[in-house]
C-alpha cells in the first residue's frame, strides 16, 4: 500500500501544517512516510506545495512522479490545477472554493470551478467559510483534511491525536476548534458520498 498526496496552496494557508498532521499520524500508524516541500514564503501569498508519501513498505523517493498522485488536497482552487499532471486517472482533487487572489490576472472563478468539476473525482468545498463559522478562520486547511480523511490510509484516532499534539502548545481552545473543523470536513465528505 502506498498513498501519494500533493498538498497545494499559498503561504499562510497551513499547507505545511497539513503535512505535519499527516506525517505524525502515519508514524503513529507504524507506516513509512516521506515528505518534500517547496515554499515561496519569503512573503505571504507565495506558492507552497508538499509531496507526502505514506506506505506500509519503505519509500525511497520523497517526490511523487507525474500521474501517480492519489490525492491533490489544495487550500486554493487555482493552485490545485497546477498539479493536475500528477493526478492518477482515478485520483481525487479536493480543494477550497475560496480563492486567494494575489495576482492581477487571476482566472475567473467560474472557469476554475468548471475545470475542477469536470474531473471524475473532485470535491469543491467552501472550507474557508465553514472555518469562519466555527470561529477559527485559520482552520480551512483542517476542514479540508477532514473532507479527505476517508481517502487516507490513516486511522481517525491517529489524525485526531496528531492534531492534538501539534496544536497543544496553542491551548485547548485551539485544539478543540481544529478537531471541530476536522469533523465538519468529514460531514461534508459524507454528504458528498450520499
Amino acid at each position: 500500500m502506498i498513498t501519494n498526496i500533493i498538498l497545494a496552496g499559498v503561504g499562510g494557508q497551513g499547507i505545511l501544517t497539513i503535512a505535519a498532521v499527516l506525517d505524525t499520524a502515519a508514524l503513529a500508524n507504524n507506516l513509512f512516510v516521506k515528505q518534500a516541500e517547496v515554499h515561496g514564503m519569503s512573503q505571504r501569498g507565495g506558492a507552497v506545495q508538499s509531496h507526502v508519501r505514506i506506505s506500509d513498505k519503505e519509500i525511497f523517493s520523497d517526490l511523487i512522479p507525474e500521474g501517480k498522485a492519489d490525492l491533490i488536497l489544495s487550500v486554493e482552487p487555482m493552485e490545485s490545477l497546477r498539479y493536475l499532471p500528477f493526478l492518477k486517472k482515478d485520483g481525487w482533487l479536493i480543494t477550497d472554493s475560496s480563492p486567494f487572489i494575489n495576482i492581477t490576472d487571476y482566472p475567473e472563478q467560474e472557469a476554475l470551478y468548471q475545470k475542477i468539476n469536470e474531473l471524475p473525482n473532485s470535491i469543491l468545498a467552501n472550507a474557508t467559510d465553514i472555518a469562519k463559522k466555527l470561529g477559527n478562520a485559520k482552520a480551512a486547511n483542517i476542514v479540508l483534511l477532514g473532507v479527505a480523511s476517508n481517502l487516507l490510509s490513516l486511522s481517525e484516532h491517529s489524525i485526531i491525536e496528531a492534531i492534538t499534539s501539534l496544536f497543544s502548545r496553542k491551548g485547548q481552545r485551539v485544539v478543540d476548534k481544529n478537531i471541530e473543523a476536522f469533523f465538519k470536513g468529514k460531514e461534508i465528505a459524507t454528504e458528498v458520498a450520499t
